[in-house]
């Protein structure tokens, strides 16, 4: 028995081991009969069923994350790649914030070409009728005088006095002093006429209030002509202008009968003061 006897007690351990697992795997059906239930032994199908209805998911519940299944097994979940979380981007959009100040102006660009001449369009429709303007005021003032006598120089000096009158508008005329008085400023147009006496002298002066403005004169000469002194004059309200007979050494005389007028003096307004 000296060599044989470690083989003979290794068959024992073997054989102890054995039934003390098949021992153990039926406790619990054991307790199942102590309640009264018997059931017959399952073979290997029912058992696996009965495996798969205990590790499987009841109706209407989830199978939990952290139980392991077995690839062999049927009905086995499927996991699915979480997909990546997307931020809508319109939520995170503030509200619309106040308007700026202007900025500074930017500089002037280059001055483009001129375009083609476009198209005439439609006639538009006749506007209303405007309100009337304002009246249009007009200034006027003219005269036109004559002599019908001839006049002699003395030792003082004379005004030239008119009995006759051609035009005298508004009466800025006054025949009786012999004067024009401007009533309406303005520039003035003047105009003298006289008519010479032979181997007499003639020596008139156009004047403008006190002041001598321009000068009428003409020699001693066998026969007599007609002479003439034109000029303009810038007036302001009560100016006088007039006709004076000069005193000099030598008779002094302008020429004139009953029956002709040689004797005329005009003037008129040519633009008003006030105007542009």
């Amino acid at each position: 028995m000296g060599s044989g006897a470690p083989t003979l007690v290794l068959a024992c351990c073997v054989l102890l081991t054995f039934a003390c697992g098949a021992g153990l795997g039926r406790a619990p059906r054991g307790a199942r009969e102590q309640e009264g239930t018997k059931e017959p032994p399952l073979d290997h199908t029912e058992r696996d069923e009965e495996n798969h209805e205990k590790y499987s998911p009841r109706q209407g519940e989830e199978a939990s994350a952290s139980r392991c299944f077995r690839c062999c097994d049927p009905g086995t979940p499927v996991y699915q790649a979480i997909p990546v979380p997307q931020i809508n981007i319109t939520i995170l959009k503030g509200e619309k914030g106040d308007r700026g100040d202007r900025g500074l102006q930017g500089k002037y660009g280059k001055t483009g070409s001129v375009g083609a001449r476009g198209h005439v369009g439609p006639k538009g429709q006749k506007g209303s009728m405007g309100a009337p303007g304002d009246r249009c005021k007009n200034h006027y003032a003219a005269f036109s005088v004559g002599r019908k006598k001839p006049l002699h120089s003395n030792d003082y000096y004379q005004t030239v006095i008119f009995d006759t009158e051609f035009v005298n508008l508004y009466g800025h005329f006054n025949m009786f002093m012999g004067k024009f008085y401007c009533y309406v400023p303005g520039i003035y147009f003047f105009s003298l006429n006289v008519h010479t006496w032979n181997q007499k002298e003639t020596y008139l002066h156009i004047m403008k209030n006190r002041e001598e403005v321009v000068i009428l004169y003409a020699q001693v000469s066998d026969r007599s002509i007609m002479q003439s002194q034109s000029l303009m004059l810038e007036l302001q309200d009560q100016d006088e202008v007039w006709v004076r007979l000069f005193k000099g050494e030598r008779e002094n005389a302008i020429f004139s009968d009953e029956f002709d007028t040689y004797i005329t003096f005009s003037g008129y307004l040519v633009k008003h003061a006030a105007e542009p």
